[in-house]
This record gives C-alpha cells, sequence and structure tokens, in this order.
C-alpha cells in the first residue's frame, strides 16, 4: 500500500518501474490459474503454472535485492518500532510502500514461495501427480508436502482477500487508487520527494536468466 501526503505543493512521481508492475499483475494471473487449474484438477496444466510462478517469484525476490529503488526490500521493509509509530499517525510518506504494505508483500511473497516449494515435494494418492523433487524424498514426505501444499493455499487466499479489502479501503475511503499506481507507475507527491532510481539493464537481464535458469532446473529436476 502506498501513502499520500497531505501538502499543496505535489507532482507525480514515477512510484513503480516496469519489471515491477508487470511481475505483479503476471503474479495475479498466475495465481488464478493455479487455483482454477488446482480445483478442475487439470493438474498438468497446474504444474506448469506452478513453474511460472516460481520464476516469477524468483524474479521478484532478486529484484527486492538488486532492482529499481522503491522494488529493493530495503527500502520499504522496516521495524516493529516504525510499525508502530506508522499505525500511530507519525510516519513521513515515501514513494513506495507505507510499513503495514510492506508487511503485506513479505507475507504474500513468502507464503507463496513456500507454497510453490511444497508443490515441487508433493505427491499424490495414486503417485502419479507428483512434484518434479519428489523423487528426492519418501512417499509419506510426499503425501505430507501434498497436505500443506492444499492448507497453505486457502490461508494464500485468505491473505490476498485481506490485501484485496486493504486496496478497496485505500480507494473508497482515502480515495487513493492503489491499482492505478500499479498500473501506470505513477502517484502524486510533494514535489520535492526523489524520483524512481532505475536498475541497470545488465540486473535486468541477470535477473530474468537467473529465474530462467532456476525454473528450467526445476522442471528437469536438476537431473542432466
Amino acid at each position: 500500500m502506498i501513502d499520500e501526503v497531505p501538502v499543496t505543493s505535489r507532482t507525480r512521481v514515477r512510484v513503480w518501474d516496469l519489471p515491477t508492475r508487470l511481475v505483479h499483475w503476471l503474479l495475479v494471473v498466475g495465481v488464478a490459474l493455479s487455483w482454477w487449474t488446482g480445483e478442475t484438477g487439470r493438474l498438468e496444466w497446474h504444474r506448469w503454472s506452478g513453474y511460472g510462478l516460481l520464476g516469477l517469484v524468483t524474479f521478484r525476490i532478486y529484484w527486492g535485492f538488486f532492482g529499481s529503488s522503491t522494488a529493493r526490500f530495503a527500502r520499504f521493509v522496516r521495524g516493529p518500532r516504525v510499525v508502530l509509530g506508522y499505525v500511530r499517525g507519525a510516519w513521513q510518506s515515501v514513494p513506495g510502500h507505507n510499513p503495514l504494505g510492506a508487511l503485506s508483500v513479505v507475507a504474500l511473497l513468502a507464503l507463496l514461495a513456500t507454497q510453490i516449494v511444497l508443490g515441487l515435494f508433493a505427491v499424490d494418492v495414486d503417485g502419479i501427480e507428483s512434484g518434479p523433487l519428489s523423487l528426492y524424498v519418501s512417499f509419506d514426505a510426499g503425501r505430507t508436502a501434498a497436505h500443506w501444499h492444499g492448507v497453505l493455499f486457502n490461508l494464500l487466499l485468505w491473505l490476498i482477500a485481506l490485501h484485496i479489502a486493504a486496496i478497496l479501503y485505500y480507494g473508497l475511503v482515502k480515495k487513493q487508487n492503489l491499482a492505478g499506481a500499479m498500473l501506470h507507475g505513477e502517484r502524486e507527491f510533494p514535489a520535492d520527494m526523489p524520483a524512481l532510481q532505475h536498475a541497470t539493464a545488465l540486473r535486468l537481464v541477470a535477473g530474468i536468466a537467473l529465474a530462467a535458469l532456476l525454473t528450467w532446473l526445476t522442471t528437469r529436476a536438476f537431473r542432466f
């Protein structure tokens, strides 16, 4: 979630770069596709949607350390004291996520990453439809991974619902169009706010290559 400062002199500030916005919306599509394929029993499609999410999450984690300024975890993840101060109203807004929004982003990424890993080791009840890494664990361990894969997905859905509720609250009550900002990347902020610092093209290519390589190795169960 992104804050707004009640000042008179304001200008439109580029808050999110294209890679961050693109990954965000591809994650939305990927999670929806994984839910649909899982619910309808299209397990082969479910497997490939999981691979897609693996690549996206890998890139987003990488981008959180080496990407553009507002995408970096060090820029928006705060400690408990700052979060408490934000709740009490003691927070000077900057372009990017506010402390509570940052917790939501980290929680969603962590839960989604855990969900993906569990799916990679999961074993179906008949042992036929299994994750690519299930060969490295016992049948019982694979069944346990499958169980928690289902349980955590329900938890993920609740967290997504809370995330959407927060966006609606900001839009309807605070009149801040957060979804629009994630589409075009801009928000109104004080005129003296620093502009978005883009990462180099080399870092972008490196992140894409890393995500693609890890996903490819996973589809092959790291066997050559």
